[in-house]
């Protein structure tokens, strides 16, 4: 059996990523991946599932009002589940079950914890305001991976009928993660301007996210990924009074963020129309 080193888990990391994960979860996940990769067979599935089970106890600890036990589970939570997706691509024993058993957890876990958060708080207050901060957050986030792929398949549909190529990173995207983990230079049509003009980004941006390349961040630096980190690790270790205005916050920074990049798309579409039948089912389909 092969033995790996923290440089081959290092390896596995995603080329960019949320500044939450490259900064607050990458640096234990990957200490942690490397004896679990050495020293046990567990596959990255059973992670997924135990990623769950954690998920669940976060819930419930939500919905007892042990909100800094709830923000610790969450928060293991996501770095196990990101330590399965290390375990895949160091071993390759990735499957396509495993990538859908990875997807519906993620959601399971969100509704679960935002049940949970709305709950202890309503039993505890009786302040209704809780239970529309947990509808509130479970919409938003399946609204965000409903629509992502959506929007996915629209943008390779017109490409597809105009026979144009991918721009260069976007088949690295996973559907999943489409289009909202783009980075700043994909979100921008870079085709020639009428008069032969390319579009280019404006220089501070271009620096931008030249610098953000640089320590594997996205240039958009409000996702699904950094909104779960506010509501339901940052806000319960801040105590009860912060529930309610960090979930806010961070629900309105990543409406802004899928209104832009529906706004994009809806640009995209108005200069490259889809005429064919089988193009329009394909998107609907």
């Amino acid at each position: 059996m092969r033995t790996y080193s923290l440089d081959d888990v290092y390896e596995t990391r995603k080329r960019r990523d949320s500044w939450w994960t490259v900064y607050f979860v990458d640096p234990v996940a990957c200490r942690v991946a490397l004896p679990v990769a050495n020293r046990t067979r567990i596959t990255p599935n059973g992670l997924t599932v135990f990623s769950l089970v954690l998920g669940m106890v976060s819930a419930a600890c939500f919905a007892l009002d042990q909100l800094v036990a709830g923000a610790l589970m969450f928060y293991l939570s996501f770095t196990i589940d990101c330590v399965d997706g290390k375990i895949a691509r160091l071993k390759g024993t990735g499957t396509p079950f495993g990538l859908w058993l990875d997807y519906v957890g993620d959601r399971v876990r969100v509704v679960l914890c935002a049940g949970g958060l709305a709950y202890g708080q309503y039993v505890l207050t009786g302040d209704v305001r809780y239970v529309v901060l947990g509808a509130a957050v479970a919409v938003l986030d399946l609204f965000r991976y409903v629509n992502a792929p959506q929007m996915k398949r629209v943008r390779e549909a017109v490409r597809e009928e105009r026979g144009e190529p991918e721009l260069p990173g976007e088949d690295t995207v996973p559907l999943e993660c489409a289009p909202a983990d783009l980075d700043l230079h994909l979100l921008v049509e870079r085709g020639p301007r009428p008069g032969g003009r390319r579009r280019r980004l404006p220089s501070f941006f271009r620096r931008l996210n030249r610098f953000l390349a640089r320590h594997r961040v996205r240039s958009h630096l409000i996702s699904g990924i950094e909104f779960h980190a506010a509501v339901f690790v940052v806000a319960p270790l801040a105590g009860a009074w912060a529930l309610i205005p960090l979930a806010m916050a961070a629900g309105v920074l990543l409406l802004a963020n899928e209104i832009f990049l529906v706004y994009r798309m809806w640009l995209f579409t108005r200069r490259h129309s889809v005429p064919s039948q089988e193009s329009r089912e394909h998107v609907l389909v």
